[in-house]
């Protein structure tokens, strides 16, 4: 498939690669975006893989079982920080926390295995969210006046969640400052499947007092070491 091997295609380079007028080439990329699979980008013009191709790629990902990959990276995670390590996936505008292994130090972040929160209020939503295109987005949260609040930090605004994963994409990873819980501050980078789909994010979380800003740059370089590390052992993404 086209979109397989490039990221944004041209209305010439289907009407090229599929060997059909560009008359004939319009009319299929018009119904592609008219069911989710391609959306035309408003500036350069060219097509990219809308909504439901890439809801396709990530049922197809799921599928590799990313917790019995991804445990190993967690124990090795735990063991090297003494801090709580997550691995959550993206359902619609919440994360679900898949997988953790608990630090074990006295003071520490209880395991959320199972939990599901608000993605705009953690870490790994934010990681998760940044690595999607912007309308895609703004879709998950449409009809939202006011986004979910579990704390009085959390992001409530679509305009400030845009502008935060922004900041995301530049820096690399996600924070979360007491945002879905008191007391409590995370760092999250996502992991890339096939075709980089991105389909969980890694986190890590322990209590703000040992969370500083040193603290978190380490912890934010580890993450992103071990997250490569990983994608590499998915099928399918060498």
């Amino acid at each position: 498939m086209l979109f397989r091997d490039e990221p944004r295609v041209r209305l010439s380079d289907a009407s090229e690669h599929l060997g059909v007028a560009h008359s004939t080439a319009h009319r299929l990329m018009a119904m592609l975006a008219y069911h989710g699979f391609v959306r035309q980008e408003p500036e350069s013009r060219a097509y990219a893989a809308g909504p439901a191709l890439i809801e396709i790629g990530l049922a197809a990902v799921r599928q590799l079982d990313i917790r019995r990959h991804a445990r190993p990276v967690l124990e090795s995670l735990a063991s090297s920080l003494g801090e709580t390590v997550h691995l959550a996936v993206l359902e619609g505008s919440n994360v679900r926390y898949l997988d953790a292994v608990e630090s074990s130090r006295a003071l520490r972040v209880a395991a959320r295995t199972g939990s599901v929160l608000a993605a705009n209020c953690t870490a790994s939503g934010k990681a998760l969210l940044a690595a999607l295109p912007e309308q895609e987005v703004s879709a998950l949260f449409a009809g939202q006046k006011s986004l979910t609040a579990l704390t009085g930090r959390s992001i409530t605004s679509r305009s400030r969640l845009l502008a935060e994963l922004k900041a995301v994409r530049e820096r690399g990873c996600a924070t979360n400052l007491e945002e879905s819980e008191e007391g409590v501050a995370s760092v999250a980078v996502v992991v890339h499947g096939p075709q980089q789909v991105p389909i969980a994010a890694l986190v890590v979380s322990a209590p703000v007092s040992r969370m500083t800003e040193a603290a978190a740059a380490g912890v934010a370089a580890e993450l992103r070491e071990r997250a490569l590390w990983l994608e590499a052992q998915l099928p399918g993404t060498s």
